[in-house]
């Protein structure tokens, strides 16, 4: 598939910017897991670096009394000249995101949470636009969750999760549920997945048998065709070449 013509561009409204970059595959507490043993879940991983980050400026502290209204939030931010407002209540927080997003025709941009970063206090609260015309600045927003608890961004952490998806994508599948006894050939794999799963377990209670990591069926075959990922590389939001134009 040739990708070279598809562009993400944010164009800048005004400085200073949150800055953009691909997200990163490592967590603190997946790092901390003994043994670093949830570095061993690749669909995490993967997950981890689904997207592009904004990141935070400064030190940021929230925290919400448990009212609804505005000012039942305290924020206070070190380092960033256009810190998040509480125009929600109910102890949501919203970032403006200083760009403009733009998609090609028929893409939209889903602003999430960063994946798998846990938040004491607060919860990312999520969103879709439709990049390809919307002319409104980017948002985002969390909501805090304990009354009385002061929540802190730190500079370079990341706000939210940038993810481009193809309009009508998801409307177009067709869910079926079916008995897996009905693929005679799919059963039987997973049947033997199943049991070599249950010995490796049985035998290496602390062990990693890579398989899924590896791209590969129990026993070593390589199903085809071999597009398996293992690490997604991302590339960083380039300035524009200049225009020599006259």
């Amino acid at each position: 598939m040739d990708l070279s013509g598809r562009q993400l561009i944010a164009y800048t409204l005004e400085p200073p910017h949150l800055p953009i970059e691909p997200a990163s595959v490592r967590r603190k507490w997946i790092d901390a897991t003994p043994d670093r043993y949830a570095n061993r879940c690749l669909p995490m991983l993967i997950a981890n670096q689904h997207g592009w980050h904004v990141l935070n400026r400064g030190t940021t502290s929230v925290t919400w009394n448990g009212g609804d209204g505005p000012g039942d939030v305290c924020i206070t931010a070190d380092g960033w000249a256009d810190p998040p407002v509480t125009h929600f209540g109910s102890g949501i927080v919203t970032w403006r995101i200083p760009y403009l997003f733009r998609t090609p025709r028929g893409w939209n941009m889903l602003m999430r949470g960063p994946a798998n970063h846990v938040k004491g206090g607060a919860s990312s609260l999520e969103g879709v636009i439709e990049t390809d015309w919307a002319i409104t600045p980017a948002f985002h927003s969390w909501q805090l969750t304990d009354p009385g608890r002061t929540v802190v961004w730190t500079d370079g952490e990341p706000i939210c999760l940038l993810v481009p998806q193809r309009r009508g994508d998801l409307e177009s599948w067709r869910p079926q549920l079916r008995e897996l006894r009905s693929e005679p050939q799919l059963a039987d794999e997973y049947h033997r997945f199943a049991e070599h799963r249950a010995a490796f377990s049985k035998a290496n209670p602390t062990g990693w048998e890579k398989d899924y990591f590896l791209g590969r069926h129990p026993g070593g075959d390589i199903p085809g065709p071999n597009d398996h990922q293992h690490r997604l590389r991302l590339r960083m939001f380039a300035p524009a070449e200049p225009d020599n134009t006259e």
